[in-house]
């Protein structure tokens, strides 16, 4: 068969055309950024130095928060770079004085999460997380059980390591054991997104599930003079953790699998475990005993902090303790540790500059939600913000750090709670599901080679999960919520 000279020499030339743009897009993908962060810190730095009333401190510390906020939006360089040179450009320009600047380094909240990842290093080394998911998987006798078992080992794990991340990495293991026993590729499929999942939504049952909770809760101190402790949040966050979880768990099941895959027997029976270790014992009881003092903080006076510290170093023990010094120390995530430092200083600055209180008295003013009364808005508002927020700010910390001081002032402009504004917005935040890029937890799961999911599953599944949430939490907040005091 003859092709077309015309036709042949057209289809040609769109390839070629096709190609030299992929191409031409990719190798100057850098540049791309680059002009686009440019543009948008030009405009930022037009839009904070034309209006009045806003003394110069104030104008520089919004600048500097824009600059950052702009770099981590558009960019790929390490976040706690950006985070740490943003809070030095502060102290350079006269932001914040020396003494504030290092003052985040010795935070509670900082020292919280170095404990924590020494509890978390302890219960990976040990084995005990990859255990308790193996023992509940081994129990399952077909694919419906197996998920429905999954979504409970994998809600608790959030008391035992306190970073998304660390807990996709220790469970990434036994979603290997189990997708080499499973031949069917859509199971596989639903199996990869399920875990990264659960592990995402189950987050806010724990103060210490995320290190945005830490900065949040920090914040809430330093703007409203309010606290919320570890207690209230368990209160607050593990019933809606545990609904929004058993929630998802029969979405992904609904839209991945029919009902022939859902009983489809499975033969785990190689993931049976032996009994506890002596290590893994000790752990145990560690982890019992401070989640025993995290509970009762009130009474002994102990900070969550302080009890952390405590627990990492009775983990860490010369002849007792589970896990050595120098491991313990490599456990401990320096960059996010010292991303939250770094953004702590912004947080603070944005605080002490003024510049906070500024935004809310003309935005919110502007915008006429100030004359917003009935509280079912206001819910609805904090919501929306908080569940989008993931698409335009990739960290969950930075989302923190950006989002929840003008929250919180508008907390005190409506004159409602900033306990539950902040717990509201906190668990908006914690979602983070349509894009694999949202969370590293995800994108451990997406690289998992023919076994993991595609970007458009993630999306088909956000643009559903997205709805549930906002329906759970308007449920959760004129039922439970109101029942033990978490109202607007």
């Amino acid at each position: 068969m003859k092709i077309d000279e015309k036709y042949y020499n057209h289809i040609t030339t769109n390839t070629q055309l096709n190609i030299f743009f992929k191409y031409f897009y990719r190798s100057n993908r850098w540049e791309i950024k680059s002009l686009l962060a440019l543009f948008l810190t030009s405009l930022s730095g037009v839009a904070v130095f034309l209006p009045n009333g806003l003394s110069t401190q104030g104008r520089v510390t919004i600048f500097v928060f824009l600059l950052a906020v702009i770099l981590w939006s558009t960019t790929s360089i390490n976040a706690g770079y950006i985070a740490l040179s943003s809070a030095l450009l502060l102290l350079l320009t006269g932001g914040i004085s020396q003494e504030q600047f290092f003052e985040s380094l010795g935070s509670d909240v900082v020292w919280l999460m170095i404990g924590a990842f020494v509890l978390g290093g302890a219960v990976k080394q040990t084995g005990l997380a990859a255990r308790l998911t193996q023992v509940v998987a081994a129990k399952a006798h077909n694919v419906n059980s197996l998920f429905w078992l999954l979504t409970t080992v994998l809600i608790p794990i959030s008391f035992l390591i306190p970073s998304t991340s660390g807990r996709a990495a220790v469970t990434y293991p036994v979603f290997r054991s189990l997708t080499n026993a499973i031949e069917d590729s859509r199971i596989r499929q639903a199996l990869a997104l399920l875990m990264p999942t659960i592990i995402l939504v189950s987050t806010i049952v724990s103060l210490t599930g995320a290190g945005s909770h830490l900065i949040a809760k920090d914040l809430l101190q330093e703007i409203s003079g309010k606290d919320i402790s570890f207690s209230q949040w368990l209160l607050y966050g593990l019933p809606f953790g545990v609904a929004a979880s058993y929630a998802s768990c029969w979405v992904i099941m609904r839209m991945f699998l029919d009902k022939k895959r859902c009983q489809q027997k499975l033969d785990v029976k190689c993931l049976q475990s032996e009994p506890l270790s002596v290590p893994e014992r000790k752990t145990l009881l560690i982890i019992f005993l401070m989640l025993a003092f995290w509970l009762t903080e009130k009474w002994h006076g102990l900070e969550i902090a302080t009890v952390t510290v405590i627990g990492a170093m009775i983990l860490t023990a010369p002849k007792f303790g589970v896990i050595k010094w120098k491991d313990a120390v490599k456990a401990v995530s320096w960059n996010l540790i010292i991303f939250v430092a770094a953004t702590l200083v912004l947080g603070r600055a944005l605080i002490s500059s003024g510049a906070s209180g500024w935004i809310i008295n003309n935005i919110f003013d502007l915008s006429d939600i100030n004359s917003t009364k009935p509280h079912f808005l206001i819910l609805l508002l904090l919501a929306i913000i908080s569940l989008t927020s993931h698409i335009y700010m990739t960290s969950h910390t930075a989302r923190a750090a950006a989002l929840v001081p003008p929250l919180l002032y508008l907390a005190s402009s409506l004159n409602i709670n900033p306990v539950a504004v902040l717990f509201l917005s906190t668990l908006g935040m914690d979602y983070c599901l349509t894009f694999p890029v949202s969370s590293k937890a995800l994108m451990v799961y997406q690289e998992a080679e023919e076994q993991g999911f595609k970007p458009t599953d993630l999306l088909r599944l956000s643009s559903v999960m997205i709805v549930v949430h906002l329906a759970l939490i308007v449920l959760f907040y004129y039922t439970w919520w109101r029942w033990v005091g978490l109202s607007l």
